[in-house]
């Protein structure tokens, strides 16, 4: 706990600064709430996408397994660029996915097992799904971090600084009481000292 001066200016100090901690909680407080809800807006979006992941290779698996033909899927599902954007979230900036492209046109009908189109749409949304999910890994760890700053914040304020300000201003208000009180009974002795030697002269 810092040193206090026990005088009015320092009072006036202290009750200036419990001002600005009351009056930034609130929007810490509010801060903190929407950095929560954004959080767990993301698991869910998260947990969504991990479910079409595994629904996916759940799909995929019984008719992949099917066919020994080394055909090269790989050109189909090169990603020529991602679309994203940085977004402010509740003050603090995100990349966000808008979309994937990819650089291989479709293959050819004549030239292609009959599989190959079903595998590469297969294959492209299994891409799109994984890169969504890495996307929003970052953002939701982005986000966890400034909750996690911000709750800090918070606790600083309601459980520091609030009742230490309070108390040295309760601490400052009883030295220059008993000061006042004090200086009153001087002047009161003086007076009467003052009075007896008018008296005794």
């Amino acid at each position: 706990m810092a040193k206090i001066k026990f005088t009015k200016n320092e009072l006036k100090n202290q009750r200036d600064a419990l001002g600005r901690y009351e009056r930034f909680l609130p929007t810490l407080r509010l801060k903190k709430e929407q950095l929560q809800g954004e959080v767990r807006r993301l698991s869910r979006e998260l947990r969504d996408v991990r479910t079409r992941i595994d629904a996916l290779e759940d799909e995929v698996r019984p008719w992949i397994a099917l066919f020994d033909d080394p055909y090269d899927l790989a050109p189909f599902a090169a990603v020529e660029r991602l679309d994203k954007e940085v977004v402010n979230v509740v003050g603090v900036n995100v990349t966000e996915l808008r979309g994937v492209v990819f650089a291989g046109a479709l293959p050819d009908l004549h030239d292609s097992p009959a599989w190959v189109d079903e595998a590469v749409q297969a294959l492209r949304t299994r891409v799109e799904l994984g890169l969504a999910e890495r996307f929003l890994t970052a953002e939701r760890a982005t986000l966890a971090e400034e909750l996690r700053t911000t709750t800090q914040r918070v606790n600083l304020f309601e459980k520091v600084k609030i009742p230490e300000t309070l108390d040295n201003i309760r601490r400052i208000r009883i030295f220059l009481g008993d000061q006042q009180t004090a200086a009153v009974a001087r002047a009161k002795l003086t007076k009467r000292k003052t009075s007896e030697q008018w008296r005794s002269a």
